[in-house]
């Protein structure tokens, strides 16, 4: 599957915030945004101009893309699922978004990053309900159970990976036993469980979309 493979920090600097692409990583000193580095590209003055709304809502759904490791066909396809559903599109698309295999990887700690979650699944090393998985975009559903296999319980990036588990605990919707490198999805998330997107308004990308 096609992947972004240029450096992830400019797409932090161009949209003004950190999207923890590298995980913990982005809690160091060397993060360009803690540093105040500008967005990449022309000079300052150019990069310092007025938004219009359809640019504002463009940098919206590209803040959320990136956040999330899709390019835009794979985003849209998600969107467009979101808006067949029941309920609010945005919230339905964000929802989605969470329930990701990669996604629940990550939030569970297995991994320092959504990247370094998808690589784990495209190469086979995680298991749902005792099947093997290697698509990183399966939605998971309430009640599965996600492990890794033993291989990659062994790995050392995986075992550094856990000890945020200690420090910060898990998302609600989720249950982990750390010691065996299991979780299991208690329940579907709602909006308003996921507390690290507060700041993302996803009417935006629903206004997007429907021009």
């Amino acid at each position: 599957m096609a992947r972004y493979l240029g450096p992830q920090c400019r797409l932090c600097r161009a949209e003004g915030v950190k999207l923890f692409l590298k995980g913990e990583r982005c809690n160091t000193g060397k993060c360009p945004i803690k540093k105040r580095r500008g967005k990449p590209g022309k000079g300052p003055r150019a990069r310092m101009k007025k938004l219009s709304d359809y640019g504002i809502q463009l940098r919206e759904k590209q803040k959320v893309k990136r956040i999330y490791n899709m390019l835009e066909k794979q985003f849209k396809l998600t969107f467009f699922k979101a808006e067949r559903l029941k309920g609010i599109t945005g919230e339905n698309l964000i929802i989605l978004l969470e329930r990701r295999l990669d996604n629940i990887v990550y939030r569970m700690h297995f991994a320092s990053s959504r990247n370094q979650a998808r690589q784990l699944v495209s190469h086979g090393l995680v298991k749902i309900n005792g099947r093997r998985v290697n698509i990183a975009s399966f939605i998971v559903k309430e009640g599965d159970e996600i492990e890794l296999k033993e291989k990659a319980k062994k790995m050392t990036f995986v075992k550094e990976s856990l000890k945020e588990y200690s420090r910060s605990g898990v998302s609600p919707w989720l249950e982990v036993d750390p010691d065996k490198v299991w979780g299991r999805v208690t329940t579907i998330p709602r909006r308003n469980d996921i507390t690290d997107l507060q700041d993302i308004n996803e009417q935006l990308i629903v206004e997007l979309y429907s021009k």
